[in-house]
């Protein structure tokens, strides 16, 4: 997704306000970007509270400003500056966070994004966007552009299967019709999981959907979603993120609130670290029953 996103900033980066800052990182990935853009790249360094704030900086003085970092470069350490420089004062920063969830692997906790978007949308006018698939990227980068607050990209890796016709964007899709569980799942690995249940008999393959956008707003759920969760016994959200905060609360807490019932309710999403190790972005999965054959047998 991060090769997704560099395309869809040249096709932008000739607006004169535009300015990109990295923290010292998308070497072998970001150059045309950088050549396209000239002295509006900006390497801020390993200084990633500084950089946010010389974002809003900018911002306040015009610049259309996107940051980018590791996801958790560019959300935890930064925190602060992201509350009461971007958030508090309304300005529209964008923050591209790479290697959401356990993408970055082995190379453990510290680089690691399981709190991200329950983190930043609990701040005031923020906005997060989660694109499941490569081809997200494009239309999520321009509808960012077109809100005027603060906004969050989480990328990942896409795990499209191949030969799969991908509906046009929509922050609610639905991607596989069937007669079993209702599926929502946020987040690349909904690929895998799409793989592995195109095997399954109609009769008892789930209903999968996919959202990449929050906060959540009822009037943006599509109606054949919610008729399908009113005929549901059980519905399950997956997504690579701890619970507290996560898409599956927040999902649960709109649909109680506004009184509409909801069915017997599964909840798979990332528990940290079981076995005290580190290992590989599908290891973690593993461990955490996230991957697409744990799924599986949860729903079956």
């Amino acid at each position: 997704m991060r090769n997704e996103v560099c395309k869809s900033l040249v096709k932008i980066a000739e607006n004169p306000k535009m300015v990109f800052l990295t923290g010292d990182l998308g070497f072998s990935a970001l150059e045309p970007l950088q050549e396209k853009m000239g002295k509006r790249f900006i390497n801020a360094g390993v200084s990633e509270q500084n950089m946010i704030s010389v974002g809003a900086g900018l911002t306040l003085s015009g610049a259309q400003t996107w940051v980018y970092s590791i996801a958790p470069f560019c959300y935890a350490r930064p925190f602060e500056q992201i509350r009461n420089d971007v958030c508090l004062n309304k300005l529209p920063v964008k923050i591209i966070g790479n290697g959401g969830g356990y993408a970055y692997g082995s190379m453990g906790g510290t680089h690691h994004a399981l709190e991200d978007y329950g983190i930043l949308c609990s701040f005031p006018n923020m906005s997060a966007f989660i694109p499941a698939f490569a081809a997200d990227v494009e239309p999520i980068i321009l509808k960012m552009i077109s809100i005027n607050n603060p906004g969050y990209l989480r990328l990942g890796k896409c795990e499209l299967p191949k030969e799969f016709i991908l509906p046009k964007y929509h922050q609610w899709r639905c991607l596989l019709k069937g007669n079993g569980p209702l599926l929502v799942c946020m987040g690349p690995l909904v690929g895998g999981i799409l793989n592995l249940m195109l095997q399954l008999d109609f009769a008892i393959r789930p209903e999968i959907w996919v959202v990449t956008e929050l906060p959540l707003i009822l009037d943006k759920i599509p109606s054949e979603f919610l008729c399908r969760l009113a005929g549901s016994k059980l519905m399950c959200v997956v997504e690579e993120h701890v619970a507290n905060g996560g898409f599956g609360q927040n999902l649960i807490w709109l649909l109680n609130k506004n009184g509409i019932p909801i069915p017997k309710f599964l909840h798979a999403y990332a528990d940290g670290y079981p076995s005290g190790t580190y290992g590989s972005q599908l290891f973690h999965r593993q461990q955490c029953g996230l991957d697409p054959l744990s799924i599986k047998e949860l729903l079956l």
